[in-house]
């Protein structure tokens, strides 16, 4: 059984910045890629940026240059470093993790609860 617990979020104005923690909990024997998405108010969940196993990243065009993902050492962990922030990057933000519980066991997709950002202007 696998759990993703999300931290940060929240209030910020245009132009700050705000990290976003999701940690990986539970049984877990290996660990893959690792993303955050998120989905604004009526629209469509999209993809914001993706690491895998050894660091390769990829952002979205609408981030890249401000938001910036990375994973700890433990491969456990992935963050979302979100700088430059504008009012329409408001959303809610959902941690995506690919892993497994066994080594026997098949590889599942796994979301976290969400947390909300909200820029102002």
């Amino acid at each position: 059984q696998v759990q993703l617990v999300e931290s940060g979020g929240g209030l910020v104005q245009a132009g700050g910045s705000l990290r976003l923690s999701c940690a990986a909990s539970g049984t877990i024997f290996s660990v893959g890629i690792m993303g955050w998405y998120r989905q604004a108010p009526g629209k469509q969940r999209e993809l914001v940026a993706t690491i895998n196993s050894i660091g390769t990243t990829n952002h979205a065009d609408s981030v890249k240059g401000r938001f910036t993902i990375s994973r700890d050492g433990a491969k456990n962990m992935v963050y979302l470093q979100m700088n430059s922030l504008k009012p329409e990057d408001t959303a809610i933000y959902y941690c995506n993790v690919h892993c497994r519980s066994l080594p026997t066991t098949p590889w599942n997709f796994y979301w976290g609860q969400g947390t909300q950002v909200t820029v102002s202007s």
